[in-house]
């Protein structure tokens, strides 16, 4: 068959960068019509944009491809354009919090405490709740994370009858309860004992918050594990518990540790059952299990709220929250370096 009739068959096509085309003609529109109609914002003209080049998309390639090949055309165009609209709101948030978070982030920033110095006037820093919440969500990952894992394990595993039903149901319900729900049954715990605020009691409180999560990601992991691993393991006499030690944990470990490291991203900017436990402290306190506590979303949170229209508390409210994204950052790249570390080797 000659190159020609292999063409007439096909069709005629749009060229591969008819896309940008039409996207770059939609922008120049939607900003003409922005400026004519005296649209100020932006987010108008965007959203505009989006329209014309669906609609334009669609046109184009109806009447060059046909209708068919339009209509998948279209459905490509609206995953790019979803796609693009849910990356607007990320990019801008990290835009403005690099932009304000820049101005007082700086060594002295993150090796002081705020100690003596007012909300209200300049100076201080962060030290006091980088130790804080480090301390209180790595108490919460210790609790949680083995008790996540063996639950998961069970369940996929051994889990038949009642108990395992009535626990997926629990693990279900705790997966949806508010933050403040957990740091109300600590403090009711805490008031019981008459204890004071205490920065274990938040750890309390958040390993709450993530065992629901490290259960269910651990199990989702734990049943990609093809059965016949399993199978061929118990085939030449290694017990149940051994085949689970050495084949079905390290063939899963990448995706085990990824759903640990976004129960800990989850956790990391809980401020509710923090401000209800640990209380927040602008002096150091290196001892969790004595005394109030500072941690990063209550800093935040404390300088914005106390702040009465300073600059200062606002910079370095935003401050603090550069460096929580940043540590969350360092979280989930830690996560993907461990994951590829200990994937299972698939070469032949």
């Amino acid at each position: 068959m000659s190159t020609a009739t292999v063409s007439t068959l096909r069709g005629a096509r749009l060229p591969k960068w008819s896309p940008y085309a039409i996207a770059a003609g939609s922008v120049a529109v939607a900003v003409g019509i922005g400026l004519g109609a005296g649209l100020d914002s932006e987010v108008q003209w965007g959203l505009i944009a989006a329209i014309l080049f669906l609609v334009g998309t669609y046109g184009i390639a109806a009447r060059v491809e046909g209708r068919r090949q339009a209509r998948d055309r279209i459905a490509t165009s609206l995953v790019w354009v979803s796609f693009l609209i849910a990356l607007i709101p990320l990019v801008s948030l990290i835009w403005v919090t690099v932009a304000r978070g820049v101005k007082v982030l700086d060594v002295y920033f993150l090796t002081h405490s705020m100690g003596v110095v007012a909300d209200t006037e300049p100076g201080g820093g962060i030290y006091h709740a980088i130790l804080g919440s480090l301390e209180q969500v790595g108490l919460a990952t210790i609790i949680a994370a083995p008790i996540g894992v063996l639950t998961a394990i069970y369940l996929v595993e051994y889990g038949r009858g009642n108990l395992s039903r009535a626990i997926t149901f629990f693990v279900d319900v705790m997966t949806g309860i508010p933050s403040i729900v957990a740091g109300l049954f600590i403090l009711s715990l805490m008031l019981m004992f008459e204890m004071q605020p205490f920065g274990f009691a938040g750890s309390l409180a958040l390993a709450i918050l993530m065992m629901p999560v490290v259960v269910r990601s651990t199990e989702e992991m734990l049943k990609l594990v093809p059965n016949e691993l399993r199978e061929a393991s118990l085939a030449l006499g290694v017990p149940k518990w051994r085949t689970i030690l050495k084949v079905v944990l390290p063939t899963s470990i990448g995706g085990i540790t990824t759903g640990i490291m976004l129960s800990v991203a989850r956790i990391a900017g809980e401020t509710a059952p923090v401000l209800l436990l640990v209380f927040g402290n602008p002096f150091i306190n290196n001892n969790p299990f004595e005394g109030a506590q500072a941690s990063l979303p209550l800093y935040i949170y404390q300088q914005y709220a106390n702040s009465a229209g300073s600059g200062a508390a606002y910079d370095r409210a935003w401050a603090a929250s550069l460096t929580l994204i940043a540590f969350v950052m360092i979280l989930n790249l830690v996560a993907r370096g461990i994951a590829r570390w200990k994937a299972p080797n698939t070469g032949r």
